[in-house]
């Protein structure tokens, strides 16, 4: 079986790839640096796994560019979204950030899926807390750019002409 490498599919290998790298990043900083993820981050991991699985199966698929760009176009917007949220607790006054929450773990365990689902949503204290920067920018503004980035990019490939 031979892979004809379109453009299309150059695409999606990138766009792999880019998740790959972006998610052993944070790999990266939590096992080697100890910064334990945040439950906003953690959907923001699920978020580029999703892009990053959607595009990989457009890669080898081939076809129905559209739909594989729209379906890992909803993963990034559900990612950008957290990822903003997360952005929005961290530029709040000290005074109204919210208490820090138990863990994603025992959120998961304890309350049913949707209760869990608000809680993690609403973000804690710990999702407030900037850890780590480059260039002046916390992981969860460079996630927002990088979801956004991908955004535009699936956006371009799914209404670009055939």
């Amino acid at each position: 079986m031979s892979l004809q490498l379109t453009t299309e599919r150059r695409f999606y290998l990138l766009v792999t790839l880019a998740c790959l790298l972006l998610l052993g990043f944070g790999y990266y900083l939590q096992f080697v640096r100890g910064l334990d993820p945040c439950p906003l981050c953690v959907l923001q991991r699920v978020a580029y796994l999703g892009v990053g699985v959607v595009c990989l199966a457009g890669f080898f698929h081939g076809s129905a560019t559209r739909i594989y760009s729209a379906l890992a176009l909803v993963c990034a917007l559900a990612g950008a979204a957290v990822a903003a949220r997360q952005v929005w607790l961290q530029h709040l006054p000290p005074e109204r950030v919210p208490e820090c929450g138990p863990g994603l773990d025992f959120i998961l365990q304890a309350f049913p899926i949707f209760d869990a689902l608000k809680l993690i949503f609403t973000g804690s204290g710990e999702c407030a807390e900037t850890l780590w920067t480059f260039l002046s920018l916390s992981i969860a503004e460079w996630s927002l750019f990088w979801f956004a980035a991908l955004s535009v990019l699936l956006l371009y490939l799914m209404l670009k002409p055939e």
